[in-house]
């Protein structure tokens, strides 16, 4: 007897109630996206490149202030970029040839007009002073355009991207020797840029010209610059097998450069002020999807539909009520009717 009355247990002990530590959070409003991320480099949306055409020595031009232009310098339409000297003398001295010789031909040609009007020229002799006048114009439009060859401006606005590299990628000195067929510049706008982004198939399907973009860039994690989609290619890459889609970008701060690789999220579909439910708070039980509603000291199960969503974040269209508290961390073991202590506010 003293044996039994020794394992037995003591009377008048309360029985301990375990419940399970969650944290929740409350049921509200906010905008969800559907959104497909991609990488992309950026480029400039044109670009200019002048080349040499008369051989000679390269002069580049200069700003406003007389300093040397450089790469990064922003140049206006119409700016000289560049000259080739040392056929400037037969050059001009052409020109002024050719330009005398059409004078006087078109001098010749009015005598021969006011003549045959008076009936003292044939006919013949007028034509015969017309074809002189039309060659001679034609030698000095000529002149004028080999002249112009020898300087080299810019038809766009916009900064220079490359300017009077050799071979080995080093700057050239004014008075080097240059040949036909060397590219002297290249000038591009940078206010508005564009990014070309190689998507897969089941993306592709989705983007569509005209929607809105996010671009990112690893050096300014603060910063994020507003774009669209412009363009998709209507043929795939055949080594990548991927589609190209260009996207255009806000670039008025000229903070991103040509060249950058960049973060592109493009903007498929975005539905404000609608129900959502924390992505963490969703569990899936039995192939359903699943929250667990706080109900005093214990959690009810509740089958949820859900919509458009990201990683945070996702709609729910079922199940859910503005107000309801939701269970977001410590959810992995409970079941229905689980009793639970809330923890962390």
């Amino acid at each position: 007897m003293l044996a039994l009355a020794a394992c037995a247990p003591p009377t008048g002990v309360p029985e301990v109630e375990f419940r399970m530590p969650v944290e929740a959070e409350e049921i509200v409003t906010a905008t969800v996206e559907d959104l497909v991320v991609a990488t992309g480099t950026l480029r400039a949306r044109e670009i200019v490149r002048l080349h040499i055409e008369t051989p000679g020595h390269l002069q580049v031009g200069r700003d406003g202030a007389g300093e040397r232009l450089a790469e990064g310098s922003v140049v206006a339409a119409e700016q000289i970029v560049a000259r080739v000297t040392g056929e400037d003398v037969r050059l001009h001295a052409r020109l002024d040839s050719t330009r005398r010789t059409m004078e006087a031909a078109a001098a010749q040609l009015a005598r021969r007009r006011d003549l045959f009007d008076v009936k003292l020229a044939s006919e013949e002799e007028l034509h015969e002073a017309e074809e002189r006048f039309e060659r001679a114009r034609f030698d000095y439009d000529r002149s004028v355009l080999d002249a112009a060859k020898a300087t080299l401006k810019t038809p766009i606005a916009g900064t220079i991207l490359h300017l009077a590299r050799n071979d080995n990628g080093n700057p050239m000195a004014d008075g080097q020797l240059v040949v036909a067929g060397f590219v002297v510049a290249e000038v591009g706008p940078l206010d508005q840029l564009v990014a070309d982004v190689d998507l897969i198939g089941p993306e592709l399907a989705r983007v569509r010209p005209g929607q809105t973009v996010r671009i990112r860039h690893y050096a300014f994690t603060d910063l994020e610059i507003g774009g669209r989609v412009v363009r998709l290619s209507p043929t795939m890459d055949p080594v990548k097998r991927t589609f190209r889609a260009e996207v255009a970008v806000d670039n008025t701060a000229m903070q991103l450069r040509p060249g950058m690789f960049v973060e592109v999220t493009v903007v498929v579909e975005q539905r404000p002020d609608v129900t959502v439910v924390p992505r963490q708070a969703v569990a899936s039980r039995g192939g359903r999807d699943v929250v667990f509603l706080l109900d005093g000291q214990k959690v009810n199960r509740r089958d949820v539909r859900l919509g458009l969503g990201d990683d945070d974040v996702v709609q729910v269209h079922e199940g859910l009520v503005l107000g309801d508290r939701v269970v977001v961390r410590g959810l992995e073991t409970l079941t229905d009717g689980t009793r639970v202590r809330v923890i962390g506010g």
